[in-house]
């Protein structure tokens, strides 16, 4: 179904501020620079959040961000390293121009830096694509995440759960196991792999 044109133009606006400042604005700043009614944009967030275009965090503000581009292809949220703990990952606002019926509103790409998993061929300067979870839970041991250790950083490794323990393992031999207890140290899985373009190193 062909987009309205009010939505459209305000996810063009929301893409265009986010890209200049940042972050999203505020609904006062959209009906100025839409020159509409408090509903009408509502109307058009609500639209732009049911479609997967947007996700917005309620109750804090400027906190929306683009899920689907207008421009096509997916966000790429940063850097993450494939070695040791880093905190290189940051919400970005480039495009990774890449479109495929097996892409879900959500999906982000994350451009690798190091060679801890170059045992499951993901090599130095590739882009893995990742998916966020529905459900944490249902996370099968071994499956290759980008994991947030508190006070420690991102990094792209298998993760194992055992009880309390969670182990973050590369698949290169070099780098060591990291393992944290999850009730002294919060772990975060912020996605699982769904897809890896090799071909952009």
């Amino acid at each position: 179904m062909q987009r309205p044109s009010p939505h459209l133009k305000l996810l063009v606006y929301l893409e265009d501020y986010i890209q200049l400042h940042g972050y999203s604005p505020v609904i006062d700043e959209m009906m100025v620079a839409m020159e509409k009614p408090r509903g009408a944009i509502q109307n058009s967030l609500k639209y732009l959040e049911r479609e997967g275009y947007i996700e917005r965090r309620y109750g804090k503000a400027r906190a929306i961000r683009i899920l689907k581009s207008s421009q096509g292809g997916i966000p790429i949220w940063g850097t993450i390293a494939a070695g040791y703990l880093s905190e290189v990952f940051t919400d970005g606002r480039d495009r990774l121009p890449i479109s495929s019926p097996r892409l879900r509103p959500g999906d982000f790409a994350l451009r690798v830096s190091g060679d801890s998993m170059i045992g499951d061929y993901i090599p130095d300067g590739s882009f893995v694509i990742m998916r966020p979870m529905a459900d944490p839970s249902a996370l099968k041991n071994g499956e290759i995440v980008a994991a947030w250790v508190e006070g420690r950083g991102m990094t792209l490794k298998h993760l194992y759960r055992n009880g309390n323990q969670v182990s973050l393992i590369a698949s290169n031999p070099i780098y060591p196991q990291i393992t944290v207890d999850i009730q002294e140290c919060q772990v975060q899985v912020q996605g699982i792999l769904f897809w890896i373009l090799r071909e952009c190193v």
